[in-house]
């Protein structure tokens, strides 16, 4: 039962399985490519969210087919990684966060699995979006290992994939968010919706527009990348290594009132 996964985006190349070997999994919403390694004898299941070559932008992610893949592998706990940009001075370029919450400005994406019929309709809970129990986990080694992680980050998620403009960054600042990105949402939320423990770790790597003196670039996120990547990788392969099976939490059963609306 390959139990753990990661999710990863822009960044991850410092991340290493061994073993590895490439899978076909067929969904109902399409076909997904995960890899499957060992960390310290235990196999992990790694989806690239864009595809081979970043060759999907963030509004065309296929988020349904890609959760359901890990799903239908027996996956059951997933850590995630996010490029983010930093709204707050309390979040600063070059360091790891911990998202807590989300503001959900997407446009066009599909946000459930259960669209009524006989799929059902769900109505999931996301009180806590990201799995505590995981989040501890991760925090635990950041501790154990000596890589600052910070906790309680607010997390905007917008369409793309064009960078915002200064007057929605003010916007988003006073709605409270801390840090932008255009891929947590839906993913989150239907990692929930089928019983699994989800948590995000952001790599801020710039600022955002209005608060950098600079214009924003592609460009500059994959050069920040660079040596935050290594330390997400440190943090991420350690979290493995400890993580157990078992869910504590309440994940597991977040889709528990399908069909009953």
């Amino acid at each position: 039962m390959r139990q753990f996964a990661l999710i990863g985006g822009t960044g991850v190349e410092n991340f290493t399985l061994m073993d590895q070997c490439l899978l076909t999994v067929e969904t109902p919403y399409g076909t997904v490519h995960p890899m499957v390694g060992k960390i310290a004898g235990r196999e992990i299941v790694f989806l690239s969210r864009h595809g081979h070559g970043h060759a999907a932008p963030p509004h065309l992610v296929n988020y349904r087919a890609n959760i359901w893949a890990l799903h239908s592998l027996g996956v059951r706990k997933i850590l995630a990684t996010a490029a983010v940009g930093s709204l707050s001075r309390n979040y600063r370029l070059g360091e790891l966060v911990l998202l807590s919450q989300f503001l959900d400005f997407t446009k066009s994406r599909p946000q459930t699995f259960f669209e009524g019929e006989d799929q059902g309709v769900l109505h999931v809970d996301m009180t806590e979006p990201y799995c505590p129990y995981l989040k501890k986990a991760v925090l635990d080694v950041s501790e154990k290992i000596g890589i600052v992680v910070k906790d309680g980050a607010c997390y905007v998620c917008t369409e793309g994939p064009r960078f915002e403009t200064p007057a929605e960054i003010r916007m988003f600042q006073q709605l409270g968010a801390d840090v932008v990105g255009m891929t947590s949402v839906p993913e989150v939320v239907l990692a929930r919706e089928l019983g699994m423990c989800y948590a995000s770790v952001g790599m801020v790597t710039n600022e955002a527009a209005g608060i950098a003196d600079h214009r924003l670039s592609h460009a500059e996120v994959t050069e920040s990348l660079k040596n935050l990547g290594r330390k997400a990788a440190e943090l991420l392969q350690g979290t493995f290594e400890v993580l157990s099976p078992e869910q504590s939490c309440w994940c597991p059963s977040a889709n528990q009132e399908v069909g009953k609306f």
